[in-house]
């Protein structure tokens, strides 16, 4: 296994730092750019920014939230939501973002990722996967903050995302965001068989034994917000304890 990297999400709705369970009852939990930095200081290897509520208001991007957090950070940062153009991803990139996550406005026009990944490379192309366990078995695609269940699914939309160019699967669980009850591990796996990027698991995380779970379920990254915001864990600890297990990461 290569590294495993450790990523703190900040959800940012109106230039403040939310969290909530599956995607509902926010509350605030900071400023972007102060916890981007207490986080890099704690060891995080990478920062991911997702605007909740861009797409379902129908703002855009948000350049200025970029500028002020990378203005604190020094390592990667992921940045998604509204993004609708090729355009939009390269104002967040000029901004100071690294890497565009894209949701919605990709599922509703495949060819924006396409259109990023050709114009600022694969690197740069996250498409970022929010899942819904369905009655019948699989897992739907929901989008518009997880307002909208799509007639797509899961496991096929990532193998879809990865061939129009996306370097990156940030892969997010619904069922799971938000409760603490661990990551969706079948659908980590069956997400992480499908494609031959880097997949991010996202939703669900209570500590590292769900991180390990994920790693080990075939996650290259693990992503968590509530455990870092609420101070339950620190980047270091959790490092400190994925390597008592046997996971290889960059020291904190």
């Amino acid at each position: 296994m290569l590294t495993a990297r450790i990523i703190p999400c900040l959800d940012v709705d109106a230039g403040r730092v939310v969290k909530g369970i599956k995607f509902q009852d926010l509350r605030v939990a900071g400023d972007p750019a102060e916890r981007a930095a207490e986080y890099e200081r704690q060891g995080a290897d990478e920062v991911v920014i997702l605007d909740v509520s861009a797409t379902h208001e129908g703002r855009g991007h948000q350049v200025e939230t970029t500028a002020r957090v990378r203005a604190e950070l020094s390592i990667p940062l992921t940045v998604g939501g509204g993004v609708r153009t090729p355009d939009d991803a390269g104002r967040l990139l000029e901004a100071g973002a690294d890497k565009v996550a894209v949701n919605s406005a990709a599922v509703a026009a495949p060819a924006l990722i396409t259109g990023i990944a050709t114009r600022f490379g694969a690197q740069c192309a996250v498409v970022a996967i929010d899942a819904r366990r369905l009655p019948e078995g699989g897992w739907g695609v929901v989008v518009r903050g997880g307002r909208t269940l799509t007639d797509r699914r899961a496991v096929e939309w990532a193998q879809e995302a990865v061939a129009r160019g996306a370097g990156e699967i940030l892969l997010t669980s619904w069922d799971q965001d938000g409760t603490r009850a661990g990551y969706d591990l079948d659908l980590l796996r069956a997400v992480s068989q499908a494609v031959s990027v880097p997949v991010i698991a996202s939703g669900g995380a209570d500590g590292p034994a769900h991180m390990v779970a994920g790693l080990r379920a075939g996650a290259d990254a693990v992503l968590a917000a509530s455990i870092f915001h609420d101070g339950d864990w620190t980047v270091a600890r959790i490092k400190q304890a994925l390597a008592a297990e046997g996971i290889e990461v960059r020291p904190a």
